[in-house]
Parts: structure tokens; sequence; C-alpha cells
């Protein structure tokens, strides 16, 4: 609609649309912090709850941000003015708006490091551990007060670029090339993975449920957080994406695909991942250092472990960048809109603000690590309040948006369900369970900060 302020800027194609939701949702969330997050809530049963909840919330709620998108044809803010005019509903895009402003800013840092270490690995600094350790060498380099925010600021002016060019030049063109890629590559990772001596130690931790772990609150806790943020549910990325759909695209296909596509990109990750580690006698509770510290003093023991490590930081880096574009997407649909700038100037001022602000989550490693609150860093506290806080808040809002506010028919509509069985289930999850559930996330998270 030329009237969403947004212009005629859409998806050449719904495969593109679907390429670029799955790079939004398959990020470091689903290779960094899937393993680890895996592997401190013990594995296989973790991976039964997590997908349990992709299947019965996540996909449902997915659609549910799609359709308020695609419905509202504009950004997060103006998608629920037009929905909900003369209601404070937008405020739940403007949350969003925040959120995905200050996940990028601390995703950036991460992204960061990502970049640097394939450098050092693409010269061949890291084929052999450096003086005192890959641990020492990580904790000098991170809490380095500049050296850090020069490979963010390198990653964050990348993606600036591509934003720029907008969704079908920029967006598009650039997942069409990233996914298919980091498939490729993933897949190659897992099948070299499976060749090692201790493999299947990792594939029985990874598909060998520990029933007694069941009885653990935190384990459903850790699963629906992760089912969250690795499909990017909540802050409104999707729904700013499925605004630029085109009127004959369909919805709940392109819903399921995109949950499942993701879950199997995080199963092939933790294959990849938990195959070496076991291989190499390493606790799969090592935390988030796992991909900086522990994987790289891997590769350094495995036959052709540099060429490993390039392809595995190759990966790495296109999965933090097809991520990282919707969560600029997302500011920058709402200041080109609201303050009528291009997107050229829209895009530079949101990417200048969110180095400014990740420069603070870089510098709690070193000169300001002891700013900290319940043992947790800046970047640690950045990531608590918006994967406990604002993503729940925000599918929660959603949910009770489609749910209680909008009339039965109308969400029925939007979600585009054809199947009067599937319609009826839909709506009942998003109009009861949801709620229920992302109330106990809240509720829990508040009290666990």
């Amino acid at each position: 609609m030329s009237g969403s302020g947004i212009g005629h800027d859409q998806w050449k194609t719904r495969f593109g649309f679907m390429l670029a939701a799955m790079g939004s949702a398959v990020g470091l969330g689903n290779i960094w912090r899937f393993s680890y997050v895996a592997g401190e809530s013990g594995g296989a049963t973790f991976l039964l709850i997590y997908l349990f909840f992709v299947l019965i919330i996540g996909i449902p709620l997915l659609l549910t941000e799609f359709s308020i998108g695609k419905a509202g044809q504009m950004d997060a803010v103006g998608s629920f003015k037009r929905l909900a005019p003369n209601t404070k509903w937008h405020l739940t895009g403007l949350m969003g708006v925040i959120g995905g402003i200050l996940i990028l800013s601390f995703y950036s840092v991460v992204s960061g490091w990502t970049l640097f270490y394939l450098y050092q690995y693409v010269t061949g600094a890291y084929w052999t551990e450096p003086d005192g350790g890959f641990g020492a060498a990580f904790e000098a380099w991170t809490s380095n007060p500049v050296a850090p925010l020069f490979w963010q600021a390198l990653f964050l002016g990348l993606t600036i670029l591509i934003v720029m060019r907008g969704i079908k030049k920029g967006i598009e063109k650039a997942n069409n090339l990233l996914m298919p890629a980091l498939a490729i590559l993933l897949i190659f990772m897992a099948v070299y993975g499976l060749t090692l001596d201790g493999a299947s130690e990792g594939l029985a931790f990874l598909f060998t449920p520990d029933w007694s772990m069941l009885t653990e609150p935190s384990v459903y806790f850790m699963a629906l957080g992760q089912a969250f943020f690795s499909l990017s549910i909540g802050i409104c990325g999707m729904l700013t994406y499925s605004s630029y759909l085109k009127a004959k695209d369909r919805l709940p296909a392109a819903t399921v695909g995109i949950g499942l596509m993701d879950t199997v990109f995080a199963l092939i990750a933790g294959v990849m991942i938990f195959t070496a580690v076991f291989s190499y006698g390493v606790e799969p509770d090592s935390g988030p250092p796992l991909v900086f510290i522990i994987l790289p003093s891997i590769f350094e023991g495995m036959p052709a472990g540099h060429i490993v490590g390039i392809v595995f930081f190759v990966l790495l880096t296109m999965a933090a960048f097809s991520s990282a574009l919707s969560l600029l997407e997302l500011p920058v649909a709402y200041v080109h809109r609201t303050l009528g700038l291009t997107r050229k100037a829209a895009t530079l001022i949101m990417g200048s603000i969110i180095f400014v602000l990740g420069i603070a989550a870089s510098l709690g490693f070193g000169v300001w690590s002891h700013i900290q609150i319940n043992g947790n860093n800046i970047l640690d506290m950045m990531d608590n309040i918006t994967a406990n806080v604002i993503l729940p808040l925000g599918g929660l809002l959603m949910a009770i948006f489609v749910g209680w506010y909008l009339n039965r028919n109308q969400a029925i509509n939007n979600s585009e369900i054809e199947s009067p069985i599937l319609q009826k289930v839909w709506y009942n999850i998003v109009r009861f369970l949801v709620p229920v559930v992302m109330i106990v996330i809240l509720f829990i998270s508040l009290f666990d900060i």
C-alpha cells in the first residue's frame, strides 16, 4: 500500500520471504546459544521439550505475528495503529522496536567476535593455540577496550549497507545467497563431525533422553525461552518482514516451513557441535565460551582442523548477518515511516545508535566489568531483559491482541488458515494456551533475573 509510508518495496517471491524469515530465525541463537543451552539442560530431554514448544507454541505464535504484519502492511507500530486505531496497542510495536535495538546492540558485539575469529583463521593466527591457550586469548581480547569495537563496527557497517538497499535488492538478495550456503556448510560440518571417534557419544547425548530431567522446571523454562529466541518471535521483526508480502502470498505453509527448517538447522548445529565436543572429551555444559574457547582448541587437534575452523566461522558469521538484517530492519522501517526520512538516512541513524549502545556491552568485558547485577555483566543483562522479558511480553501481547482484541472472524481471516479444524485449534492455542504459558514465563523470569 503506497499510503503505508514504506512505499512499494515488497519481497520478490514468497520463497525469498521464507529464506529471509528463516535467516532472521537461524542466527547465532541456533548455533551459539542452542548448543550451550542444550548442553547445560541435559541434551536430549531439553531437545524433546524444545521441539514440543516449537510445535505447540512457537509456530502458532509465529503465525500470529505474521498475520498482524501482513494485515497491517506497515512497520511494527504502524500495523498495530492500522488494525487497532485510537488504542494503545501500538505500544506493543514500540516495545518490539526497542527490543530489536537492544538485541542488535549486544548481538553485534558477539558477531564482531565471530568476524575477528574468522579473520584469525583465514590469516592462520589461530591454526595453533596462542600462548596461554584459547581461553586466555579470548579473555584478553574481549577485555581490550578498543579492538573488539572495530570488529563490531565492521559487522554493523556491512549490515547497514545491505539494509540500506531495501527489501528486494538488499535483504532478500543477501538471504538468497546466505541461507543455501549456510545450509551446505552446516551439513558439511555435521557430516565431518560424524566421522570423529567419539561421535556416537555426542549423538547419544543429543538424542537419548534422561527422563529424570523431566522433573526439572528449569529445563522447561530454558526450552521455551530457546524456542522463542530461535524463532525470533515477540519483538516484531517477523511482523515487519510479513508486512512486505504480496496479497497472494499465503501465510500458513510459509510459517510451518520456517518453523520446521529453523528446528532442523538447530538440530544439525547440535550434531556438528556435540560430536566434536564428545570426541575431544569436553564437558557439554561449558556455557557461552563453548564456541569461542573450546571449539577452537578442538579444531587444533583435528585432521585439517584449520580448514574446519575457517568453515565453522564463515558459517557462524553468515548466520549472524542473516539475523542482524531483520533486527536492523525493525527500527529502520519505523523511523523511515514516522520521521519521513529516506531509507538510507534511517538506516544510518539507527545503525549508529545501535553501535553506541553496543560499546557499553563490549566494555562490560573489560573496563566496565565491575558493573554487574546478580553476577551478570552488561551484555548478559541486555540478553536477560530481552530474552526473559521483552520477547515473552511481546508474544503475550500479540496473542491477546489476536485472540481477544480482534474478533474471531478477523483473526482467522488474517491467519489465512483454510481448514476449519486447524482454524479452531490455532485460535484456541493463541487465545488460551499461549497467554497462560507466557504469563508463567514472565512470572518466573521476573523473579529470576
